[in-house]
């Protein structure tokens, strides 16, 4: 009669208490590496945004500062027209030259809305990611990528800047469905201000 082999229960126990404490180990060290891999992207795309922006002024400048026929600054921007800030007489501290969207008027005090930082967002990167300003839209649709709002009275001259946000970054309620920061104290994300250049990014990991 063949004696029959197995493991005994103090073996199986060993493996599970090895099996735990691996776990144990290893969960800390991915959800880690998960807010670095947040941290490292958006990261990235502001520094794409601010390389966007600083090309966008340097072609200005390099074809003579041009004008569209209301004395906007205004640049064709790999093939789309970009309206730039164009300070007001009276007006030091707004620089002039850098994007606003692709819309006319209101280029003198560098004021941002939803609409300019989206035409930002898509005319300045190659092949941006979808972005929104509505947050029942990034719910709904799971290949938009980033959220964009607008922060008041944070940027140069108090002007109203651009607020970029990684989707992922962001909380999410009861439901799992995302929650609309409401500061830039919330969630991976940059800041745009048109009137001083600035591209600021801010981390906001738990």
């Amino acid at each position: 009669m063949k004696k029959q082999s197995g493991f005994t229960l103090i073996e199986l126990v060993v493996v599970v208490v090895i099996l735990g404490f691996l776990a144990v180990t290893a969960i800390p060290k991915f959800i880690d590496l998960t807010e670095q891999a947040k941290q490292a992207n958006i990261e990235g795309m502001a520094g794409g945004f601010a390389t966007g922006v600083s090309l966008a002024r340097a072609q200005w400048e390099a074809e003579g500062r041009p004008q569209n026929s209301d004395d906007e600054n205004s640049v064709n921007y790999d093939g789309s027209v970009l309206f730039l800030t164009t300070p007001a007489t009276n007006n030091n501290t707004l620089r002039p030259g850098y994007p606003m969207g692709t819309a006319t008027g209101g280029l003198t005090n560098g004021n941002m809305n939803d609409t300019r930082c989206t035409q930002v967002w898509e005319n300045i990167l190659a092949q941006p990611p979808t972005i929104t300003n509505s947050i029942a839209t990034l719910n709904a649709n799971e290949g938009t990528k980033y959220y964009v709002d607008t922060e008041a009275n944070t940027g140069t001259n108090s002007n109203t800047i651009c607020v970029y946000f990684l989707k992922e970054s962001l909380d999410k309620d009861s439901d799992g469905l995302f929650i609309a920061p409401t500061a830039i104290t919330v969630g991976n994300n940059f800041t745009y201000d048109p009137a001083s250049s600035s591209v600021a990014v801010n981390i906001n990991n738990d």
